[in-house]
C-alpha cells in the first residue's frame, strides 16, 4: 500500500478522508501534518501513526527524507494549496489536493508546473468523478443516449451556520463560488461533456453581517459550443443538491448529485443508483492505482484549472455588472 500523509486535520480530513483510508485497499494513512500538538497526539493514538511520520508546517519539507510517505494530500484552506502542493512536489512526493484547487488560475498553473518539473503527479479531490452514478450520467452525454444535451439546471448548496470559518474569509480563499460553486459548475460541464464558451453571473447575500468579504449565493449561466445552456446555482444560505439535463429526445436527472452519502437519479432508461460504500475511498484507490500503473488520473491538475478559469470569469462578470464574459 502507498503511504499517504494528510496535510491539515480539519473537518474533511477528520470525518471523511481518515475514515476512508481505513477502507482503502491500495493506500493507507501513513503520516500527518498539523500545527496543533493536541491533534498530533490524538491522531497518533487513534491511527497508530509513528512520531517520525508526524510533521508541522515548519519542518514539513523534511518529509522528502521519509520513505514511508509516497503521497501528500493537501487538505488546507484554498489559499494555502499552492504553497503546500509546490513544497510537496519539491520534496519528490506524489500530490493529491482537495478542491477547490486554488483561488486563482495563476496558482493552479504554478501547481501544475511544480509537479511537472519535479516529475510527480497531481490529482484534484473531485470525489464525484469517481462515483459510478456520476460516470453513468457522463456516459449519457458522451454517447448522446437521448440526443444532444440542450439545457442543464444544477444547484449545489447548504445552510452554513458558521460565522468565522475560512469559507467566510476572503484571504483564505472563501466565498461560495470556489467551494460549492465548483460542484454546480462540474455538474454542468460533466452533463454536457463540454467546456463553456461564456459565463454571465450574479451574486446575492442575505446575511451581510456574516458574508462581509465574500458572496453567500451565486447564480451563473453558461453557454457551450454545441449551443447547450446551463443555469447554475450555489449557496451557503440555501440547501440544494440537484442536476437536471434536458436533451433532444429525453432527459436525465440526479438528486442528490454531489452528496457524501451517495448520489442517485433517473432517466427514461430507469434508475441511476449504483451502490458505493465510500466516494473518498474509491477516489483514493483510483488515484493510487493510476500512480502505481502509470495511468492517467481521472481528475488531474488540469481538471482543477478548467474549473478555476470559469470561477475567475464568474468574478469578472459580477465585477462588470453581470456582463457576459467569453472564455
Amino acid at each position: 500500500k502507498l503511504g499517504i500523509a494528510l496535510v491539515g486535520l480539519g473537518n474533511y480530513a477528520t470525518n471523511q478522508l481518515a475514515p476512508a483510508l481505513q477502507q482503502t485497499s491500495l493506500c493507507r494513512l501513513a503520516g500527518i501534518v498539523t500545527g496543533t500538538p493536541e491533534k498530533a497526539e490524538k491522531w497518533s493514538k487513534q491511527y497508530n501513526i509513528p512520531t517520525k511520520n508526524i510533521y508541522n508546517y515548519q519542518n514539513f519539507d523534511q518529509i522528502a527524507n521519509n520513505p514511508d510517505i509516497d503521497v501528500v494530500y493537501v487538505v488546507l484552506p484554498p489559499s494555502m494549496h499552492r504553497e503546500y502542493v509546490v513544497r510537496a512536489a519539491k520534496a519528490g512526493k506524489q500530490v493529491f489536493c482537495e478542491k477547490p484547487m486554488a483561488p486563482s488560475v495563476a496558482d493552479c498553473e504554478a501547481m501544475i508546473k511544480a509537479c511537472a518539473d519535479n516529475k510527480v503527479k497531481l490529482a484534484i479531490g473531485y470525489r464525484c468523478q469517481h462515483d459510478p452514478n456520476t460516470q453513468a450520467y457522463m456516459k449519457f452525454a458522451k454517447e448522446k443516449t437521448f440526443g444532444k444535451v440542450r439545457m442543464v439546471t444544477c444547484g449545489a448548496g447548504y445552510f452554513d451556520a458558521r460565522t468565522t470559518h475560512w469559507k467566510q474569509n476572503k484571504a483564505l480563499g472563501g466565498g461560495v463560488m470556489g467551494d460549492m460553486g465548483v460542484y454546480a459548475l462540474q455538474g454542468a460541464r460533466l452533463a454536457t461533456g463540454e467546456e463553456p464558451m461564456s459565463v454571465t453571473a450574479q451574486f446575492h447575500t442575505t446575511r451581510p453581517d456574516i458574508y462581509k468579504e465574500v458572496e453567500e449565493t451565486a447564480t451563473f449561466q453558461l453557454e457551450f459550443p454545441s449551443g447547450a445552456l446551463a443555469a447554475c446555482h450555489t449557496s451557503f444560505g440555501i440547501n440544494m443538491n440537484y442536476l437536471q439535463a434536458n436533451c433532444e429526445k429525453g432527459w436525465f436527472k440526479m438528486e442528490p448529485f454531489s452528496s457524501y452519502s451517495g448520489n442517485k437519479g433517473s432517466s427514461p432508461q430507469g434508475p441511476i443508483d449504483f451502490p458505493l460504500q465510500s466516494q473518498q475511498a474509491k477516489q483514493l484507490d483510483d488515484d493510487t492505482s493510476a500512480l502505481m500503473k502509470g495511468m492517467s488520473l481521472i481528475a488531474p491538475g488540469e481538471e482543477g484549472l478548467r474549473d478555476i478559469r470559469v470561477v475567475e470569469a464568474v468574478y469578472k462578470s459580477v465585477a462588470n455588472g453581470g456582463k457576459t464574459i467569453k472564455l
